[in-house]
């Protein structure tokens, strides 16, 4: 089920907005995502990149609420930046659409479900949903 954006979304992505143009690094930290815990707490994620090995920001971020005591995460949303450096939603890697529900059952994530147009999504709404990135790196 498809739903509009509330002011608390909104604040959710300028939260991980923020994170990234301030943190970003196109080898090392190319998404960055914000989680809202039932405490209303937001717990921030950022992508982990080495040659080897990658983390995304969905688990990083998880994580961080799992460390602060959170028992559940309501609401999740990532960012990626454009060439230019605006901040702007991706939807989730494959890996994120199965670990991010498991982790946190009933999740909403909110995804660009074309044309930039950000809406809220159950998990299981993710799996028809394209994988949108902000732009490609070499």
């Amino acid at each position: 089920m498809r739903s509009p954006l509330s002011d608390s979304d909104a604040q959710l992505i300028d939260a991980a907005s923020d994170l990234l143009v301030r943190a970003h690094d196109a080898d090392a930290h190319r998404v960055a995502a914000a989680a809202r815990g039932a405490s209303g707490e937001v717990y921030l994620g950022l992508s982990l990149r080495s040659p080897r090995v990658s983390v995304c920001a969905e688990s990083s971020a998880l994580a961080n609420a799992r460390i602060g005591g959170e028992e559940t995460i309501e609401v999740m949303v990532s960012v990626g930046l454009r060439a230019d450096g605006t901040a702007v939603v991706v939807n989730p890697c494959g890996v994120c659409r199965e670990v991010v529900p498991a982790i946190a059952p009933g999740i909403r994530t909110l995804a660009d479900e074309g044309g930039g147009r950000v809406v809220s999504v159950e998990a299981g709404d993710l799996l028809p949903m394209p994988w949108v990135r902000a732009r490609t790196y070499e």
